[in-house]
This record gives C-alpha cells, structure tokens and sequence, in this order.
C-alpha cells in the first residue's frame, strides 16, 4: 500500500513539473487545481458506482440461490412420492399384460380384415398389374402394385410386433405375396426403358415420363417412410428401400453416356477427318439435347430436381471423359491441333455451349475444363515435337525441289516489278503461315511457341540455303557454260533474301504480340544479309573473270600504244547490270557501289603492279591523259548505272555521284602524279595525292614513282621521309581505296624506310 502511494505521489509530482514549467503557468495554478479537483471528483463518483452495481449483483446472486436450494427441496420430496407411487404400481402393471396379448391380438386381427380383400385377390391383382405394365399403364399398374405391397408389409408388421422369431409365418406371407417382388422387377424395367429413351419420349409423349417421374416420387415417399419405421422398430419391408431415384441417375448418366460414345462412326483407316467429324457430331449431339432438356425436359421434372443442371453436368463428365480417351490414343499432329482446338475454344464458345438458346442456364465460365492443364501442356509438347520434325523435312524438301529449278535452261519467274524470284519463299511462308493459323486457334501462347519454332527452324534453312548457293557457284565455276541461266538464278537466290526478309516480317506483325528483336530475329537477318552479300559477291566474281583479260591489258605498253580494254570493260560491265538491274533493293545498290569500287581497285592494282614504266615525258603524257579520259568513262558509267536503279531517289543519286567521283579521282589524281613536267614539284602533287587518300601506304607510292619512270632513288627517299613527317590522319576515310592493294616485291625499294604512312 506504501509503495503505491509513493508511484501516486511521484507520478503527481511529474504531471505538477510537467504542467509547471514556465513562469508564465504560474497565473494558471488555480485553474489547474479545479481542473484536477473535477477529475478526482469523477474518478471517485465512477468508483462508488462501479463498487454499488457489484453489491446488488451479490444480493441477487444470493437470493437466486436461496430459491435454486427450496427448489431442489421440492424436486426431492416429490421424487420420493413418485417412488412410492410406482412401487405400488407394479402389481397393476402385471395384471395388465392379459390386456395388452388382446391388444397385440386385435390390432393383427383389424389389419388381416382391412387387408382381407386384397389377400384373397393377390392372384388377380398380379395378373391385371402384368396387363398394365404390358400395356404401358404404368401409373394405374404402380398404383395396384402399391396396395399389394401395402397388404404384405402391413401384414408382416404385424406378424413381426406379435413374434419376430416366427420366421415360418414370416416365410408363409413372403412366399404367399412372392409375385409382387417380380412385379416391382418388371415395373422398374419399364421405368428404366423410358428414361434411357427419355431425348425421344419428351418429345413425343411427354406424359409418360412425367408418369415415371412420379411413381419415383412416391417410391422415394416410400422408402423414407419405412426407413423411420425401422428406427423405431427394426422392422423393414423386403425390398426396401428401392433407391428407385438414385438408381434413375444412374440410368441417365448411363444414357448421356453412351449417347456420347455413340457418336463415333468412323475412323482413321477409313476417313482421314474422322475426328473432325466425330467433334462436330459431339458438338450437334451435345447443343440439340440440352436444348431439349432445357424447352422440354425441366416441365417434366419437379424444380428440386434441378433438372437442367443435372444433365449439364452429365453431359460435360460424358464429354469430358469422351476427349480425355481420344487424347490418350496416338494422335497425329493435325488431329492434336482439331482436338484441342474444339476443347479449349469451340467447347465453350457460341457454336455449343455458349449458345443463345442454353442461356442463361448454362454459365461456361462455371465449367471445369474438359482436359487437365498436364493433358494439355502433354499434346502440345507432341503437337510442336511432331511439326519440328515436319518443318525440318518440308524445309529441306522445298530445298531440293528450288535446287532444281537452278538447273533449268529458261529463266526463273519474275514478280510484278519484273525481280527474279524462284518460288521457294512463297512455299515456305505458305508453310509457315497455314501452320501458324492453325496454332491460332487454339491460343495465344502456342501461337507465338510455333513461331518461335518456325523462326528456329527458318535460321537452320538458311544455313543450308547459303551452303547450297555456294555449292551452285562453285559447280559452275568447273564448267561455266552450265547451268545456262547460273545468273539469273543467283540473281534470284539474293531476291529470295530480301523476300523472305518481308515474309517474316509480315508473320512477325501478324501472329506475334511482342515488337522487341530477338537474338534470333538478329541471326536470320544477318544470315540472310550474309546470303545476299555472297551472292553479289558472286555475280561480281562472273563479271570479273569475263574481264579478267581486259583488265590485264590496263597499264602495259599495249594499253599505252592504243587498246579498246576499257572500253570492252565498260560495255560488259554495262551489259551484265542490264540482267542486274532485276536484283531487288537494296542489293542492287550495294552491288553497284561494289562494282565500282572493284573496277576502280583493279584499275589501281594495275598502275601498282608497274605493268609500264613510263620513258620519257611524252608516254608520261599520253598515259596520263588516257588514264584520265578512261576515270571519266568509269565515272559515266557507273553515274548511268547508279540512275537507272535510282532514278526516283534524287538525294540517293547525289551521293552516289559523290562517291562514284571520290574513287574514279583517285586514278585521276594518280595520272596528275604522272603527268606532272617538273620534277621538282613532284613532292606537292604527292602529297595532295596522300591528303586526298590517307589510306595510301609507302609503298604504294614507291610504286608510283617507279612507274613514272624519272624519280631518282633520292628524290624517292626524299618524299617518302617527308611524307612520313607529316604523317595524315586515314580515321575518317569513309570509303578506302588503297587498303586492299598490295605491291609486288620488286617494286619495293631496298631503302630502309618506315613501312607505313599512317
């Protein structure tokens, strides 16, 4: 008790500092002792009230079991004279069992009477409830049925109440009313007839099922009825309970059942549709009974039945079942893709179970799925297994069948801007596109999985596509007058690239969702890239062994005295772009610039190679002069060739201009180097030469001076180590000209100067 006076004295003292610890809360003192006062006050009134209500609590609590005690007083007192009381009694209650054998007695007795007329009539009644039967009477014939039933079991109550071990009078009744057992047999036969044809009943009589449906009812009432009578005295008819109901959802589901099964009437050996076939019959079977069940079946059932539910779910463990078989057995990839086409889309959709006239009964988005997801992920991972291996060998067959056509002595087609083209994009995209199509419709995501395949596969292709080009032009290189159309058809192979190149494209935006590249997007361009590059690469390699001679003629003393090479050059190179002029964009542009470069480069790898050394300044004249007239012819030609495939790109031509003249004036400047007449000022012109073109190495120059013919080996020691002081920057040379020219050894001076001007 101390020491929580002293936690309320220091937690005051604390709460007195705390509001006291400014000067100027000194004026509001008095206001805090009321405000505190107020609280004590409060605190004290809740206390007293809190402590009152626990009081008269206890007070009633113990008047309450004041009472509860005179109470049980009562109760015992009034047990002792019931206890009397039925002491007492037990002499009267034996004396009394007389009373109840006649009681026992009379009841059997006024049972045997109420049942006396059917008892004599069980022979008839059977007889006339066979005819009802027979006769399709069904509800007169359970209603006799019923009272027979009725009379055996009253009476074998009764028998069972008086003597329950009296098993010979309990045989004696049974064997008496044996036929009524045969009867129920041969009632529920029928019953079971109607419902397995209940689709066709419904329509046509409705009545009768309406009648079956009732004397299940009271079957039902029946069962239940004798079930309580067995709790209460463990007696129980024979037969009893029937179960008629359960055993009407079993026939219902038997008849769903093998109406699904019913439905296959053909099979692979015979139709190579058949499960197509087999699906759309399922499906018209499916849609055409649940409709009829929901129009006509639900009035025939009482609502508790939940009719149209019951067969919805019937039809959908049938169906369900049907398509988990077929998807065990070993499917083609066409028959995968129809089966799990019409599960996962038709099942569901407007043409079944989704129908205007099933709803709004049928809510699909209730349905389990038809197939487990395993099921599912299983026969797509055959689907794409099986059409890997299918794509691999259409592929390659495609293949074999355009290597063919190379071979072929009449040109290859051409499209409708008059490009050569074979047909091998065209089939392959056909291919890839029927497929992809196919993978449409079942979803999303498997759509993209064959795309993915087909690009996988496509990048495959197009490494034995570029083996095979290869394969042609090295076959035509051993006889080069066979194949007769090698051009046009390499011409076509390089058209090929650039159609394929749109046809992924086109798949790409048509049946993929996701716009980022791929690695492998990355490999098949630069595949086909790599495919169009060689096959310009090739061509060019034709045209250059055709000027193969010409171009060995350049820079000789031949060449000097008057030749028609260039001119011979020019109107082959000019005849062969007539035929590439049908190489689509933008391959006929590189091709062109590649021609130039190389008919410049050849040009250049003449003047090196010191084919002539000029002897005096009137050859170096000529020459020059005839090397300037001969850059002018190239750059005409190739400024013709470059027009013509550009005619309508203006900026494009321009800059083709630009480069055409940047490589035609390296020979130009080449022959200014020649012709200039004081020696002198050989350095200068060198050195313009060097700024024009810094990818011009030492010995390139060396080279030139040894071809003009007048250098002496100082004045050649002199323009190389000046030129190597003033070393040019070759970094931003867009387009080099000299890099790929090597000098033969004897041009090259013994001279020990540095190798490179960089």
């Amino acid at each position: 008790m101390e020491e929580t006076n002293r936690e309320a004295v220091a937690t005051a003292v604390q709460r007195v500092a705390g509001m006291l610890q400014r000067s100027d809360q000194l004026d509001k003192v008095e206001q805090y002792r009321r405000r505190e006062a107020r609280k004590k006050a409060s605190v004290e009134a809740r206390l007293k009230a809190a402590i009152q209500s626990q009081l008269d609590g206890v007070r009633t609590g113990l008047t309450q079991l004041h009472n509860a005690l005179c109470d049980v007083k009562d109760i015992q007192n009034s047990l002792a004279d019931v206890s009397k009381d039925w002491r007492q009694s037990i002499n009267t209650i034996e004396n009394l069992k007389d009373v109840k054998d006649a009681v026992v007695q009379h009841s059997q007795l006024a049972s045997a009477v109420e049942n006396l007329k059917n008892i004599f009539s069980v022979p008839e009644i059977v007889r006339e409830t066979h005819d009802l039967i027979e006769q399709g009477e069904l509800l007169q014939a359970h209603r006799k049925l019923m009272d027979l039933e009725c009379s055996r079991d009253d009476l074998m109550y009764e028998q069972y109440r008086m003597d329950s071990k009296n098993v010979h009078d309990m045989n004696l009744i049974r064997g008496y009313f044996g036929q009524v057992q045969g009867l129920s047999e041969e009632l529920s036969k029928q019953l079971w007839m109607v419902l397995q044809r209940a689709m066709v009943t419904v329509r046509r009589d409705p009545t009768m099922l309406v009648s079956v449906v009732r004397i299940i009812e009271r079957e039902e009432k029946i069962d239940r009825r004798m079930l309580d009578r067995k709790k209460q005295t463990g007696f129980i008819p024979p037969g009893r309970p029937k179960c008629w109901k359960n055993r009407m959802n079993e026939v219902l589901e038997g008849t769903v059942s093998g109406r699904i099964e019913s439905t296959q009437s053909e099979t692979r050996e015979s139709d190579k549709m058949w499960l197509v076939r087999l699906l759309e019959i399922t499906r018209k079977y499916v849609l055409d009974d649940l409709t009829v069940v929901k129009n006509l079946m639900v009035q025939c059932f009482p609502p508790h039945y939940n009719t149209f539910q019951v067969f919805l779910d019937l039809y959908h463990k049938s169906v369900s079942a049907r398509v988990q078989e077929l998807a065990a057995e070993d499917l083609e990839a066409n028959e995968i893709v129809s089966l799990l086409t019409w599960v996962l889309n038709t099942y569901k959709s407007v043409e079944m179970m989704a129908h205007p006239d099933l709803q709004p009964e049928c809510d699909v988005k209730q349905l389990e799925p038809l197939l487990p997801q395993h099921v599912v992920d299983d026969l797509l991972g055959k689907y794409l297994k099986t059409f890997t291996s299918n794509i691999t060998g259409w592929l390659r067959k495609a293949l074999e069948t355009d290597k063919k056509d190379w071979q072929k002595e009449t040109e290859p087609e051409a499209d409708q801007d008059g490009y050569y083209q074979t047909t091998l994009p065209a089939i392959v995209f056909q291919m890839f596109e029927q497929n992809l199509q196919v993978a449409a419709q079942i979803n999303e995501t498997f759509k993209e999985q064959v795309l993915r395949v087909c690009l996988k596969q496509m990048n495959s292709f197009l490494v034995r596509y570029r083996e095979e080009a290869i394969n042609y032009k090295e076959e035509h290189l051993k006889n080069r007058q066979l194949p007769q159309c090698y051009v046009q058809y390499m011409i076509a192979i390089i058209n090929n690239c650039q159609t394929f190149k749109e046809s992924i494209n086109s798949l790409k935006r048509k049946y993929s969702q996701s716009t980022e590249p791929t690695q492998n997007d990355a490999a098949i361009d630069n595949l086909l890239n790599e495919v169009a590059r060689e096959g310009c690469q090739f061509l060019l390699d034709e045209v250059f062994l055709d000027l193969e001679r010409h171009l060995n003629e350049l820079l000789t003393r031949k060449w000097l005295t008057g030749t028609h090479a260039v001119d011979t050059i020019c109107v082959t190179v000019e005849d062969y772009f007539n035929d590439f002029a049908k190489i689509k964009k933008p391959y006929n542009q590189e091709m062109t610039s590649e021609a130039h470069r190389r008919v410049v480069v050849e040009y250049l790898k003449a003047i090196i190679q010191k084919r002539i050394s000029f002897k005096n300044a009137d050859e170096r004249k000529e020459g020059a002069e005839r090397m300037m007239k001969e850059a002018e012819q190239f750059k005409f030609l190739f400024r013709k060739l470059s027009a013509v495939r550009f005619i309508a790109l203006c900026v494009f031509v321009c800059a083709q201009g630009e480069d055409t003249d940047r490589l035609c004036d390296a020979i130009a400047a080449i022959a200014e180097v020649f012709k200039l007449t004081d020696p002198a000022l050989l350095y200068l012109e060198v050195s313009t030469l060097v700024s024009k073109y810094p990818d011009i190495r030492e010995e390139h120059i060396v080279a030139l001076l040894a071809v003009r013919g007048d250098a002496s080996r100082e004045m050649r020691q002199m323009i190389i180590e000046t030129l190597n002081q003033n070393k040019p920057s070759s970094s931003s040379v867009s387009q080099p000209v000299f890099r790929d020219i090597t000098v033969p050894s004897i041009t090259m001076t013994s001279m020990a100067v540095p190798k490179l001007l960089k």
